[in-house]
């Protein structure tokens, strides 16, 4: 029998980080997983401010096409994505505004990206949680605690800076590299820890010698 191929659900609200969402969604392309992405009106409006789009599909997101992503209406609490029947392999928010942290953590669901969260928890799938607001209010860190307790990751957008990054994009990797690996979806992003001891080891060597 043929491997299943993963489906990923991508929920995308109006916190500041639209590049993050971007190259999330090109690395699943990338790794043959099916995208269902999902934008709150104010997400749209994220990547309009962002990144100056002024439509959502995968060529203006990503610069080409790719089959495999499908943009779901909002509102559409009906769409496939919404029913716990429609087998997925979990969902990431990213980035996650206070809003939406707060509508997911209490059990909202008038909205598809809310009704697919609540979905991924009751069906004990990987719901990824990936705030970018800062700093954190006590009513966030509740909720967050909340959601932590129902079974999802909080990922928040924190780079490390052990890779020695020199642009941007190093900094959105590693924090998609992250996501990827949350997910189990294999990636060839340059994230490892392994590399930076190797390389630490070695400087060691040479002084002590």
């Amino acid at each position: 029998m043929p491997k299943r191929t993963k489906h990923i659900v991508v929920g995308v609200t109006g916190a500041s980080g639209a590049i993050y969402a971007r190259r999330l969604v090109d690395c699943l392309c990338e790794a043959s997983v099916t995208v269902h992405c999902v934008v709150t009106p104010m997400g749209r409006r994220l990547f309009l401010d962002e990144l100056d789009l002024s439509t959502l599909s995968d060529v203006s997101l990503l610069g080409r096409e790719c089959d495999s992503l499908t943009f779901h209406p909002y509102r559409d609490v009906g769409a496939i994505i919404g029913s716990g029947s429609f087998r997925t392999d979990g969902m990431v928010i990213c980035p996650c505004s206070s809003n939406s942290l707060a509508a997911v953590a209490t059990g909202l669901a008038d909205n598809l990206l809310d009704r697919a969260a609540s979905v991924t928890l009751k069906e004990r799938r990987r719901l990824v949680v990936v705030p970018r607001e800062m700093p954190f209010s006590p009513i966030d860190l509740r909720n967050a605690l909340r959601l932590t307790e129902a079974g999802a990751i909080i990922c928040p957008a924190a780079p490390g800076f052990y890779m020695k990054p020199q642009r941007i994009d190093d900094l959105v990797d590693f924090v998609v590299g992250k996501i990827m690996d949350l997910l189990d979806v294999e990636h060839h992003l340059n994230t490892r820890w392994e590399k930076q001891l190797a390389s630490g080891a070695d400087r060691n060597t040479e002084h002590c010698a």
